[in-house]
């Protein structure tokens, strides 16, 4: 599906990239030969991370920042150079959007303006990928995809901060990058992704990883929401894609869904019965409701048609194959093991 030899030599800047999708991002440039810089916090790396289990401070240039820190941001990134720019800094959880909400929209909104200022004023980017999230749409509750022409609201602070991301992204392309000059640049939507190395606060499956290695029964607060989950190379290889072709054809430069084929939207209880089954040990899991719980929506999926039919892109693993990936990775007992199996991994993927 893509050719990482466009990659080989590259220079790549990636804001969040000790997070967990930046670490397996920076896992992929480099397998494909790119020199790749990231800007990040420091407290992201904690000992726990797929950053640090898997060796990449040793591997990724880092400029340790806050994304907020305007003018140390476009320092770094001019003094990079890079060719390609994917941002990935944010503050990703619902819930804490909810305790936080001013640190959401700081981090979110300003985040991604100053991100784009810093390649504005820039002149070797040439193509440029702000990855935000499925839920910037606003939520009907329908059965039906949301496309990329739909309204941009989400509820909550985080989602609603992703879609003021995803407005500014299209305010700066209109207005500071002319039509047919570089760099390209698009939004990508995607969410819920499975891989291993994710322990965030708030995630099923990092959940359902801390239990396990507990010994304890995984606790759903509501087993019956759908998701769209897509394994983590699926999504990356999009983000890549839509890089690598922009950057040949600055008219595809825009909004792109990243989402799984329709039997992958499944309720929460299905998937944590995959965790369980692909884990073994007598895992199983329980509905554990809480009060006063903030709202979450019952059903959300993308249709990702523009994708499909634009870039050539698609998801290739289904959602059992993906859990059984994390689980692969997270019964490994050391870091040379989990860095073995994250590299066999990508290989076996990219080829």
């Amino acid at each position: 599906m893509i050719d990482l030899s466009y990659y080989r030599g590259k220079k790549v800047f990636i804001t969040g990239h000790n997070g967990f999708t930046g670490a397996w991002l920076c896992h992929v440039l480099l397998y494909a030969g790119s020199e790749a810089t990231g800007y990040s916090l420091e407290n992201q790396a904690l000992q726990d991370s797929l950053f640090l289990q898997t060796g990449l401070e040793n591997n990724v240039h880092t400029i340790t920042g806050d994304i907020r820190e305007k003018e140390k941001l476009i320092k770094a990134v001019k003094e990079a150079k890079p060719d390609i720019v994917f941002h990935l800094a944010a503050q990703p959880l619902v819930r804490l959007s909810y305790r936080e909400p001013v640190e959401t929209y700081e981090v979110n909104v300003m985040g991604a303006v100053n991100a784009l200022e810093a390649v504005r004023r820039s002149p070797s980017v040439q193509s440029v990928v702000n990855v935000t999230t499925d839920k910037v749409y606003e939520n009907k509750e329908w059965h039906w995809g949301y496309r990329e022409n739909e309204n941009l609201c989400g509820l909550d602070p985080y989602s609603n901060s992703k879609s003021c991301s995803e407005l500014a992204t299209y305010s700066y392309r209109k207005s500071f990058f002319p039509t047919g000059k570089p760099p390209a640049v698009s939004t990508a939507r995607s969410g819920n992704v499975l891989g291993g190395g994710d322990y965030a606060e708030d995630r099923l499956i990092p959940d359902c990883v801390r239990a396990a290695k507990t010994g304890k029964e995984i606790a759903l607060r509501n087993p019956h929401p759908v998701r769209p989950y897509l394994y983590i190379l699926d999504c990356i290889a999009g983000y890549l894609m839509l890089a690598e072709k922009q950057h040949a054809n600055i008219s595809l430069a825009g909004e792109y869904n990243f989402g799984p084929e329709e039997e992958n939207c499944v309720a929460s209880g299905t998937l944590a019965q995959f965790f369980c089954d692909a884990w073994g040990e007598n895992m199983r899991w329980v509905t554990e409701s809480e009060e006063n719980a903030p709202r979450e929506a019952n059903f959300l999926k993308l249709d990702s048609t523009k994708a499909k039919t634009t870039l050539g892109w698609k998801p290739f693993l289904g959602v059992k194959a993906a859990i059984e990936k994390v689980v692969e990775y997270e019964k490994c007992r050391s870091d040379f093991e989990r860095t073995s199996c994250i590299e066999r991994q990508i290989k076996e993927y990219f080829g």
